[in-house]
């Protein structure tokens, strides 16, 4: 899985190697993107499901689901926490929300 930086330039492998930048497209309707403040995941020992969700008022909806294999889940939670380690060093330390 290659991951490009915000800039859009391909990021470097583990190997120092440059990992090539791979070009999606985005279908229109899906462009605006959706909103969630909530993600729900269960996992069964085939596959992740995340749930993310818009919370209002005690309520919620799910906005849209993603199902994926365990390893490709270990890829995306390595990625998340790499470019969280990027922003905090460009923008510093993200505050945690308080909790209710």
């Amino acid at each position: 899985m290659s991951i490009s930086g915000q800039s859009g330039q391909p990021e470097h492998g583990g190997n120092g190697h440059r990992v090539p930048e791979i070009k999606l497209r985005v279908p229109e309707s899906m462009s605006g993107g959706v909103y969630a403040n909530s993600m729900v995941i269960q996992h069964s020992a085939q596959e992740f499901i995340l749930d993310f969700a818009l919370m209002t008022s005690g309520n919620g909806q799910v906005v849209s689901r993603v199902i994926t294999s365990p390893g490709h889940m270990k890829q995306i939670a390595k990625a998340i926490e790499e470019n969280l380690q990027k922003y905090e060093e460009m923008y510093g330390p993200i505050s945690q929300p308080r909790q209710v």
